[in-house]
């Protein structure tokens, strides 16, 4: 995909070619943002199961002109049953299996309170409206993409075999399936009937919540129903930081979303005057760094937060940490790192209404652990906490995990709307952030901003290196300079590597005028009305 896709009447983006077109089809049957974005959330939760499901958490930005924009957290806490007594005789909490599945999934309560202010928009699309496509896909099968099918293969390996549930759901007789297959998934379509005709709340405190707790304690988690019973999404004040000529919204703690909205801060900072060369790649790398580090020591459960992270954000303490990047010289790296799969998209519809949206179930496949006669994959994203009593994100019941997730919003001084964002662990914020500034600073266009080869400082996809991974498609002589300059530099095989994420961006200009994205390193697509 070379062009940068246009129309006036709605847009929709989606690493799943499949989601775009339920939002698409939402949007032209008179639907707002987020009903689009509840259908292609539900769609693929079903068509891209090994990056999301139902069984997971997820966070929006909604924007609507003339307004603040909302912000809604839909992760999960940890259960009662949850301490680190619970996890006794452990070094870690494991990553696969019933007990990695020990917080509550919280995007089906996000779809419930986005609703909530879809109704104040007028949003009249029934509830089996919106989950139809994602019921039909269920039930009728899915193609299994490439992805899904290499994850498939190589998680076998890494215990998801053994989780519950795991093979009769995502294997085909027996076996892995191959790029093509048909996957039906019978038992979440039944989840997501059950869902549209009971409602969303059903999930938590209905017979459906009752099902799926009494499942989770069965297959061993310490997940239950009145864990379920107490869970409800609520809405939080988004952080914003204030650039040059526009405002980028993000997610607050628990997420990550403080470090995108800082690297974006400090490289305004830094005064770099033309992309692609190597004081582009340094001065982004080098604050991602920076906002790692800030990252590391603050965030974690909004209630338990060691300093306010919108200090950080003030122009001072920006300028104060952009000082401190060396031009020509790296920082001394690895720190931690945390890998992690997720899905991004993006709505606009024909008012200018827009959302930018994230779901996950942390790792690929989550914890692996299919609820029986549910169809519902639940997520490991507990296992990002601790089981140390003095770290920063250690284990206690109802306490939320750290997060990787985070969508991000821009709000142009001269009226364009850009929501953006990507998945891929810790290379959210940076791809976030290259995607931005070629866009905003470096003149190009939105595809291109997202086509355009990538790195990642970190690892994702389980990979166990720190390295800066760079896409092979960078000049060579850029990749000989950063080395000299003290970065340790992996060049990867492939020119598109699904090692960066899957990442996707629309724009709304003033005039109506829209814009849209699709990583060409996902299966996705931009679909318009």
């Amino acid at each position: 995909m070379i062009h940068t896709l246009r129309a006036y009447g709605g847009m929709a983006v989606a690493p799943h070619h499949l989601a775009a077109q339920a939002a698409r089809d939402v949007l032209r049957d008179g639907g707002n943002a987020i009903e689009a974005m509840v259908a292609a959330a539900a769609a693929i939760a079903v068509v891209y199961p090994h990056m999301n499901a139902i069984g997971g958490d997820g966070f929006w930005l909604i924007h609507e002109p003339g307004q603040a924009p909302l912000a809604i957290e839909a992760c999960g806490p940890a259960a009662r049953l949850a301490s680190r007594e619970f996890y006794k005789g452990f070094e870690a909490i494991p990553s696969r299996g019933p007990l990695a599945a020990l917080t509550v999934a919280g995007t089906v309560g996000g779809w419930a309170r986005a609703l909530e202010v879809s109704a104040r928009w007028g949003g009249a699309l029934s509830l089996p409206r919106l989950l139809a496509d994602a019921i039909r896909h269920a039930r009728d099968g899915i193609a299994v993409t490439a992805s899904q099918a290499a994850l498939t293969r190589s998680k076998l390996l890494d215990g998801l075999g053994e989780a519950p549930g795991f093979a009769a759901t995502y294997l085909i007789d027996g076996q892995p399936p191959r790029v093509g297959d048909r996957l039906r998934q019978g038992a979440l379509a039944d989840t997501l009937q059950h869902l549209a005709t009971r409602g969303l709340d059903d999930f938590y405190r209905g017979e459906l919540g009752a099902r799926i707790g009494a499942a989770l304690l069965r297959a061993g988690s310490p997940v239950g129903p009145d864990d379920l019973a107490a869970y409800h999404a609520r809405f939080v004040e988004p952080l914003a930081v204030r650039l040059r000529d526009s405002t980028v919204y993000n997610l607050p703690p628990p997420t990550q979303g403080l470090s995108t909205l800082m690297i974006l801060g400090l490289f305004d900072r830094l005064g770099v005057t033309e992309g692609e060369g190597f004081a582009y790649v340094h001065g982004v790398v080098e604050a991602t760094k920076r906002a790692f580090r800030v990252r590391d020591r603050l965030v974690t459960d909004p209630d338990r937060l060691p300093e306010d992270p919108r200090h950080h954000l003030q122009p001072a303490a920006l300028d104060a940490l952009a000082a401190d990047i060396d031009p020509k010289q790296a920082l001394p790296w690895p720190d931690a790192s945390a890998p992690g799969d997720t899905i991004w998209m993006g709505v606009i519809d024909r008012e200018g209404r827009a959302v930018s949206f994230i779901q996950s179930v942390y790792w690929e496949f989550g914890s692996g652990t299919v609820l029986d006669g549910l169809g519902i994959c639940w997520q490991n994203r507990g296992t990002s906490f601790s089981l140390h009593p003095r770290a920063l994100n250690t284990l206690e019941p109802g306490r939320k995990p750290f997060h990787t997730l985070n969508p991000s919003l821009a709000l142009f001084d001269d009226g364009r709307v850009m929501p953006f964002g990507t998945m891929g662990g810790e290379g959210q914020p940076q791809t976030q952030a290259t995607v931005f500034t070629r866009y905003a600073r470096f003149g190009q266009t939105l595809q291109q901003a997202v086509s355009a080869p990538r790195w990642l400082l970190g690892r994702t996809w389980g990979a166990s290196s720190t390295t800066l991974k760079l896409e092979r498609r960078f000049d060579p002589h850029l990749v000989r300079a950063l080395a000299d300059a003290g970065h340790a530099v992996e060049v990867l095989g492939e020119a598109f590597s699904d090692t960066m994420g899957h990442a996707g961006a629309l724009v709304r200009h003033a005039d109506g005028a829209m814009e849209g994205a699709a990583d060409p390193r996902s299966d996705g697509a931009v679909a318009a009305v």
